[in-house]
């Protein structure tokens, strides 16, 4: 099986895609909205915007490498990033600025595409003030997806950017400790979208899109584990140890379940 691997980038930065290739909804009402107010856009000045979720009153779980320019490549600094939780038809149910960002510590920025690097394409952006309202509710986490799980993504791209759409029953393809592929079809401002599974009909948030990818010819996305790494990520933000960068992790790839890993296509940002 042939696995094309294109690291998915924020959309403002992104090139159009095809009509009808999947099956979004956009969550145009209050009440299709409603459970879903955690999540947000996140705005990134001079950098486009990528899709973000609330796991705590004041942290936003989102996408490693939305935290970089993509044409300099530099770390964004927090005042250049603006959570709006629930962002629907020009209005949020809560705005706040971001006071710190904290990126994982194996996440290795730059436009090197391993599979591996997914694993650890995750951050988290602690923000000014905790969003109290009993509107937006962060969501609870769930790490143990398994082959063949049915899972829901709610993101904002380049198309769809001023109210959030889901894209119900995606399937998990394959999965290890670190990364999972699944058959959800996301595009440009999408990453960092949470990736929900119903538990006892609770959302809870079980993977971030990290990319996008092509198998055998079909659309598929890559997403982060969430065991490991967020916990590993959380307790680098408890040790106040900001944003910190590492080697990237090493094991078995994804991509055994999957096949041969062919030569990257291209970066989606210029």
């Amino acid at each position: 099986m042939r696995f094309i691997l294109v690291l998915l980038l924020a959309v403002s930065f992104g090139m159009p895609t095809k009509a009808g290739q999947s099956a979004l909804h956009k969550l145009v009402s209050a009440d299709e909205a409603k459970i879903w107010q955690g999540v947000g856009r996140i705005n990134l000045t001079g950098a486009g915007f990528c899709t973000g979720a609330l796991i705590a009153p004041d942290l936003v779980l989102t996408a490693a490498h939305c935290m970089y320019n993509p044409v300099t490549g530099v770390l964004l600094q927090p005042e250049s990033i603006e959570f709006l939780a629930g962002w629907r038809n020009g209005r949020a149910a809560a705005k706040r600025k971001a006071r710190r960002i904290v990126i994982h510590k194996n996440y290795v920025a730059g436009r090197s595409l391993k599979v591996s690097k997914v694993a650890s394409d995750i951050a988290i952006v602690e923000l000014e003030h905790p969003i109290t309202t009993n509107a937006v509710k962060a969501f609870e986490r769930h790490a143990a997806l398994k082959h063949g799980d049915l899972v829901k993504v709610v993101s904002y791209a380049q198309d769809r950017s001023e109210a959030p759409s889901i894209e119900e029953s995606c399937q998990v393809l394959g999965y290890d400790p670190r990364a999972l592929v699944l058959t959800c079809n996301v595009d440009f401002g999408s990453s960092g979208a949470p990736i929900f599974i119903l538990d006892q009909g609770v959302p809870k948030i079980a993977s971030v899109v990290s990319a996008k990818a092509v198998v055998d010819g079909k659309k598929v996305s890559l997403g982060a584990s969430l065991g490991a790494p967020l916990e590993e990520l959380l307790a680098q933000l408890h040790a106040n140890r900001g944003v910190f960068q590492s080697k990237k992790p090493t094991g078995r790839s994804i991509s055994e379940q999957l096949g041969n890993i062919q030569a990257v296509a291209k970066v989606l940002r210029p």
